[in-house]
């Protein structure tokens, strides 16, 4: 026993000795190469002279050979079959060393046609120049892969036991590149067990580079079982999404980790793939259908135009404007008050555009004289109002400052669209404004009441020229700042704990592309005073999202990250509405777009209660301030909050 282990202790050093070859300077493989033809040479002659035949007289042997030799060796040069790393020689290095060998043998034989044109003699024996460049390539052939084959038992003798075992789920080209990058990647992380192929329907045992083609006809994670493999890489291209989703969900609920990985065109580092290697993400395993837009009917508002866009560097902000671009506007004013990201995002898409004029305005929405210079100076047609404080619990602490940015604020653009002469207004609200609980849901909703009821009342003036104000509502978008998706990803990364606030919450979810695409179509669409509401799919548990996360990062829920329950947060519900109990919807041309039937309320009315809600944030008094919103939105019911007072009558 104690001798076996001695002997897998030298061994293992060896190998490890073996391992830590540097790459050859390339005029040691051109010197090598160079060698091994010599050797072909000499081969020959021997094989020649032990034939026993009379051969006409041509060139000195000597001569013939080094003119062979000397001939070679240029080819090698211009064709650099000598600069591959030979322990990772590919088909390529193949082809290069024959289309080498070949145009020497070619050469050597115009020049031997010359000769015998010129002096009426031959410089080389026909029969011996072939069979010199026969045993050239195949000896130049036979060293790289008795090299490659050396390196990688030697690799794979030692890293077996330590890497983690996966199963390629493809078996085109494209697994093949992956199965062999990850074979000789140096230091490894993944040893290959298998294929799986979908398209594979005989029963016949096949193989690829001497690993198993498994037919997927049982579930996925039955056949990792069988293989004993920890994890599966999709390489498979021609899946659909759905399939695609249904295959990651059976590995995370059996708790194997699942990866992704690029065209072997995309890769960025040819020789590190583990680098290549990507989890899914969450937004990957949304169960909806794609998004058809209708691009001629935006692309005709939009084209020529000069479109501003309020909390331009939020997430919403910036990706209506990334997604603006693709219409060709005029002009794009992109209005934020944060500096930095307002900076990121001018470099960003300065760099991506030539044709379309990008303004970026610093600017705070509450201040109505900044905003009417902007007005004045760019002169905008279409306005997209992304700008809103949005987090409940922060602004159920600070009731004044919600109505502040997302009432007065709306109100001011409103005012200043309508007063420029702005097409139209699109406003991007939120399904906290149905059936609201919190301040932030309420003064959401106070801007909706406002926008709406302004449409209606210059419908009903027979007004000439005037703004359509449309409103799009929408659920909570993954990925977007400070939402649910960046936290569990910040807390993953911790270690965790992650936590959620009730073990029975849910929410609706979209991606934020997804979510911008929905409002330039109904911005498109939009005759003005309509309330647009999105089709968001199925609700999801937080905690189920948390336990999708968790096991998309590699981590098994509540044995390596603990997933804790802290409470519901003050005007948290546990479930968002995109409707009023009383309200009704009607479809649109677009099956993901409805439009919600709401009442309107009368304008003055609710801009004399607007005004007067604006007039007792001045008095400091968040009591005064909440109790001014229920007046005006009275399905205003707080949840977990000190507000709840208010509600007693």
């Amino acid at each position: 026993m104690r001798t076996d282990i001695n002997n897998l202790l030298k061994r293992i050093i060896f190998t490890k000795r073996f391992q830590n070859i540097g790459y050859l300077p390339r005029w040691i493989i051109f010197a090598i190469d160079v060698f091994i033809v010599t050797i072909a040479c000499i081969v020959t002659q021997i094989m020649i002279q032990s034939l026993n035949v009379n051969l006409y007289p041509t060139l000195n042997t000597y001569l013939q050979y080094a003119f062979v030799i000397f001939t070679n060796a240029l080819s090698f040069v211009f064709f650099r079959t000598y600069s591959g790393i030979i322990r990772h020689s590919t088909f390529i290095d193949g082809v290069k060393l024959l289309v080498s060998t070949t145009v020497s043998y070619f050469l050597l034989m115009v020049f031997n046609y010359i000769f015998l044109f010129v002096q009426n003699e031959r410089l080389f024996i026909i029969t011996v120049l072939f069979i010199t460049y026969v045993i050239s390539f195949l000896l130049l052939f036979l060293f790289r892969i008795l090299v490659k084959n050396v390196f990688e038992t030697y690799l794979n003798v030692t890293d077996t036991r330590q890497l983690i075992n996966v199963v390629i789920y493809g078996a085109d080209a494209n697994a093949i590149s992956v199965a062999n990058a990850l074979k000789t990647e140096k230091p490894g992380r993944f040893n290959v067990v298998a294929f799986v192929n979908k398209f594979q329907q005989d029963k016949t045992n096949k193989s690829i580079l001497n690993l198993p083609i498994i037919n997927h006809r049982k579930g996925i994670h039955i056949i990792l079982k069988s293989v004993k493999a920890e994890a599966l890489i999709i390489t498979e291209k021609s899946l659909t999404k759905e399939e695609t989703r249904i295959l990651v969900e059976e590995c995370l609920e059996y708790n194997f980790k699942v990866y992704t990985v690029p065209l072997i065109t995309d890769w960025e580092d040819q020789n590190q793939i583990s680098n290549q290697l990507k989890n899914f993400a969450i937004e990957d395993l949304l169960e909806r259908k794609p998004i058809v837009l209708d691009k001629e009917k935006i692309s005709n508002q939009i084209k020529g135009k000069r479109v501003l866009i309020t909390g331009g560097a939020g997430s919403i902000g910036s990706e209506i404007v990334r997604q603006l671009i693709s219409f060709s506007p005029y002009k794009i004013i992109i209005l934020d008050q944060a500096e930095s990201p307002l900076h990121s995002l001018k470099l960003e898409i300065t760099e991506q555009i030539k044709d379309i004029k990008i303004r970026s305005v610093l600017a705070d929405i509450k201040d109505y004289n900044s905003l009417e210079l902007v007005f004045q100076k760019y002169k905008p047609d279409f306005v997209y109002h992304a700008a809103a404080y949005k987090h409940v619990p922060l602004m159920e602490e600070n009731p004044i400052q919600a109505i502040l940015t997302n009432v007065v604020g709306t109100k001011n653009l409103a005012d200043l669209s309508l007063k420029y002469l702005v097409e139209k207004f699109v406003m991007v609200s939120t399904d906290k404004a149905v059936n609201p609980s919190s301040v932030m849901g309420a003064s959401k909703r106070i801007a909706e009441k406002y926008v709406q009821s302004l449409n209606y009342y210059l419908v009903n003036s027979n007004k000439n020229n005037t703004t359509k104000f449309i409103t799009t509502r929408f659920g909570n978008v993954l990925g977007s700042n400070g939402s649910i998706v960046p936290l569990f990803t910040k807390q993953i990364q911790e270690g965790g704990p992650l936590t959620i606030t009730h073990p029975e919450i849910i929410r609706y979810f979209m991606t934020i592309p997804e979510a911008c695409q929905l409002v330039l179509e109904a911005g498109a669409m939009g005759k003005g005073g309509e309330i647009y509401i999105f089709d968001m799919g199925e609700p999801v548990k937080i905690i189920d999202l948390a336990k999708k996360m968790i096991r998309l990062a590699g981590f098994i829920p509540d044995k390596e990250i603990e997933i804790k329950i802290i409470g519901l947060r003050p005007g948290e519900k546990l479930y968002e509405e995109l409707l009023n109990d009383s309200s009704k919807t009607l479809p649109t041309h677009n099956s993901k777009i409805m439009i919600a039937q709401e009442a309107s309320d009368d304008f003055e009315e609710v801009k004399d209660s607007v005004i007067a809600l604006i007039n007792l944030t001045k008095k400091n008094s968040d009591l005064d301030v909440v109790a001014q919103m229920k007046k005006i939105v009275p399905d205003y019911k707080s949840l977990n909050s000190e507000y709840q007072t208010l509600d007693v009558n």
